[in-house]
C-alpha cells in the first residue's frame, strides 16, 4: 500500500561458496529502490574504514575513518586481549568497536541521504583479534601458545546478531584469517595489492599498530607479525594524529639554522603530525645532528627550537602562534624512542623471515610493497634514513594504501574475488616471530638510527657525510 502496489525485494541469491543455499530474502521495500547499498570495512587496532559502496554499479560513493574507540582501553592487541579477560571487558570492546563502526555508518549514511537499514551487504577485514572482539569472541587463546585462535574462518552471519547498525538482516561477511596474528586484514591485502598473483619475488609490508609482512611469488606466500606499536598511526605520541585536514606529513630542517619548513594535510594550520611527518621529522632530526644515532638531542645547538622538556629533551616543530590548537607542536625524547623501536620492530620483521628463507632483500626480493594508510604520504628516502625500509633503490618501492578495505570492497563485490581470498587463508604459510631465536638480536641491532651496522644504510651514511662537509 505505501508503494502503490509497487515494491522491491532484497534478495541474497547466492553467497561465494559452493555449493550455493537457496535464495534469502532480506527485506521488501515500498517503491522502486535504486540503488542497492554495500559497506566494505576495515578494523584495524588503531583507524576504522568505512567504504559505502553502490551494489548496482560498484562504485565507492563515499568513505569515513575514525580512531577505534577501543584505543582507550590499550594501544595494542596484547593490551586489549588482556582487558578482554577482565570482568565485562570483553562486552565492553565489542562495545566500543561497534560504537566506531555504526557512527562512520551514520555518518555516510547521513551525508548520502540515506538510512542505515537501506545497507544489506557488510564485508568486514580485520586482524585476528579485532575479529574476535567485533564478534565478542574471547581473544584469550590467541596469546597463548601454541597461539591458536578461536576461529579462522568465520561462518556467515546477520548484521542483527552482532549489532552492526545496517538492516539487521543484511549479510555480514567476515573474511577469513591465517593464524593469531595474521588476519583477515592481511589475506584481503595480498588479493588487493595482487601479491597473490604470479609474478617475481615480492615483500608486502603492512606498517600498522601491527606490522605483518608477506614475501612470495604467488605460487607460495609466507607471513609473520610483528608487535610494532601504533607510532606511525599517530597514536602514542604528544602531537600525534592520523592522516587528515591539519596533519603535518612532511618536514624539512635546515642543516645550518637548524628551522623547519613543513607541509600540511589541506593546506592549513597544524593541529599535529601524522605517520609520514613523523618519519620525515625523525629522519631529518638525525641528519641535521639534532639528534644521534640513540635519539639523544643535543641541548647545546644554538637554536632554541631545542631545549629541555618533562622527560628529556624536545624539538619545536611549530611555535603556539602557528598551530590551529594555540599551543608548541613538539617531538620529545620519548616520542623518538617509541618511534625508534617500531622502526626495529618492522625492520626486524621482515629481515628475519628472509634470512629464514635464505633469501636477500636486496638480491632476491624485486619490489617491496607499502601498504597501510600512512604510506600513501611516506617519502622513501626518509624511511630509509631513519631504518624502516631496507636501503634499495626508490624504484623498487610501490605504494599501494589501505589493501586491507581494498580487499574487502573486492570481495563484497565479486564471489571470485572472496573465494581467491579464502583461498590465500587456507594455503599461506605463518611463521611465528617469537619462536625465532634471531628476533630479538636483529631487533636490538635496528634500535638505532638507521642501524647499528651502517653498511646496510650506504645511501644514510652519504648523506650525513654531506650535511658534516656542508656544516664545515
Amino acid at each position: 500500500r505505501e508503494g502503490n502496489w509497487d515494491v522491491t525485494i532484497v534478495v541474497e541469491l547466492d553467497t561465494w561458496q559452493a555449493p550455493a543455499g537457496p535464495p534469502r530474502l532480506i527485506a521488501v521495500r515500498p517503491g522502486y529502490v535504486d540503488p542497492i547499498w554495500g559497506v566494505a570495512i576495515d578494523i584495524g587496532t588503531t583507524s576504522n574504514v568505512v567504504y559505502l559502496v553502490n551494489l548496482n554499479s560498484g562504485e565507492v560513493v563515499d568513505t569515513a575513518a575514525d580512531y577505534n574507540q577501543q584505543v582507550r582501553r590499550g594501544g595494542d592487541v596484547i593490551s586489549r586481549i588482556i582487558y578482554a579477560g577482565k570482568d565485562g571487558g570483553l562486552q565492553e570492546l565489542q562495545s566500543l568497536v561497534l560504537g566506531t563502526l555504526n557512527g562512520l555508518i551514520e555518518r555516510l549514511a547521513r551525508r548520502n541521504h540515506i538510512a542505515p537499514n537501506e545497507i544489506y551487504k557488510a564485508t568486514v577485514a580485520g586482524n585476528t583479534t579485532m575479529m574476535h572482539l567485533f564478534l565478542a569472541m574471547q581473544p584469550e587463546v590467541i596469546r597463548k601458545s601454541p597461539f591458536v585462535p578461536t576461529v579462522n574462518h568465520i561462518p556467515p552471519l546477520l548484521a542483527g546478531e552482532v549489532g552492526l547498525g545496517i538492516h539487521p538482516e543484511a549479510t555480514l561477511d567476515c573474511l577469513p584469517g591465517v593464524a593469531s596474528y595474521v588476519g583477515a586484514d592481511i589475506t584481503a591485502g595480498v588479493v588487493s595489492s595482487g601479491l597473490s598473483e604470479i609474478g617475481p619475488l615480492r615483500l608486502e609490508l603492512d606498517a600498522g599498530t601491527n606490522a605483518e609482512i608477506t614475501l612470495g611469488d604467488g605460487t607460495w606466500l609466507i607471513s609473520c607479525a610483528a608487535s610494532a606499536g601504533p607510532a606511525f598511526e599517530g597514536a602514542g605520541v604528544t602531537h600525534g594524529m592520523r592522516a587528515t585536514a591539519g596533519a603535518i606529513e612532511e618536514v624539512w630542517i635546515d642543516a645550518q639554522s637548524l628551522e623547519p619548513t613543513w607541509r600540511v594535510i589541506g593546506g592549513e594550520k597544524p593541529r599535529g603530525i601524522c605517520g609520514s611527518g613523523l618519519i620525515a621529522l625523525l629522519a631529518e632530526l638525525f641528519i641535521t645532528g639534532i639528534i644521534d644515532k640513540g635519539g639523544n638531542f643535543d641541548l647545546t645547538l644554538p637554536t632554541r627550537r631545542v631545549r629541555p622538556g618533562e622527560h628529556g629533551g624536545e624539538y619545536v616543530v611549530a611555535w603556539a602562534s602557528e598551530t590551529a590548537e594555540g599551543q608548541d607542536i613538539v617531538i620529545t625524547k620519548v616520542d623518538i624512542d617509541n618511534l625508534i623501536r617500531t622502526k626495529a620492530a618492522i625492520y626486524a620483521g621482515f629481515t628475519v623471515l628472509a634470512n629464514s628463507l635464505g633469501l636477500s632483500l636486496e638480491k632476491d626480493v624485486a619490489q617491496v610493497i607499502v601498504a597501510g594508510a600512512f604510506g600513501q604520504h611516506l617519502n622513501i628516502e626518509k624511511a630509509i634514513q631513519i631504518g624502516l625500509l631496507p636501503d634499495l633503490a626508490w624504484e623498487r618501492f610501490e605504494f599501494v594504501g589501505n589493501t586491507s578495505v581494498r580487499g574487502a570492497y573486492m570481495a563484497l563485490l565479486s564471489r571470485e574475488a572472496r573465494a581467491k581470498i579464502a583461498q590465500i587463508a587456507n594455503r599461506m604459510t605463518y611463521m611465528e616471530l617469537s619462536a625465532d631465536n634471531q628476533f630479538y638480536d636483529v631487533f636490538m641491532a635496528a634500535s638505532f638510527l638507521p642501524h647499528t651496522n651502517l653498511v646496510l644504510f650506504p645511501s644514510v651514511h652519504a648523506a650525513i657525510k654531506s650535511v658534516e662537509k656542508r656544516n664545515l
